[in-house]
């Protein structure tokens, strides 16, 4: 079973950069990918970003070309997501999840979540 335990959320204004980072226990590697998505109020929920378990293959939303980047150190059962340049619009409650594909329907676990906040 695998347990992801995402950090690294807050609050910073416009412009800044937040590193989010996803723990993760059990067999991540049976997974094809890890992924992180986004929620904000009133909204469904929406892929950020996408890396594969066997490849170099990333996957980013059209939103964060460009700003975002997703890593992952496996000695660590680590994944991350570096936000730079962030926007009010990048607020929301951010997720790691274990794919099989990435979109929301292929996750196979979610972690509980990180609040982002973007401020003007």
């Amino acid at each position: 079973q695998v347990q992801l335990v995402e950090s690294g959320g807050g609050s910073v204004q416009a412009g800044g950069s937040l590193r989010l980072s996803c723990a993760s226990s059990g067999d991540i590697e049976s997974s094809n990918l890890m992924g992180w998505f986004r929620q904000a109020p009133g909204t469904e929920r929406e892929r950020v970003a996408c890396i594969y378990q066997r490849s170099v293959k990333t996957y980013y939303a059209d939103s964060v070309k460009g700003r975002f980047a997703i890593s992952k150190d496996s000695a660590k059962n680590t994944v991350y997501l570096q936000m730079n340049s962030l926007k009010p619009e990048d607020t929301g409650m951010y997720y790691c999840a274990a794919v099989r594909y990435c979109a929301t329907t292929g996750v196979e676990r979610w972690g509980q979540g990180t609040q982002v906040t973007v401020s003007s």
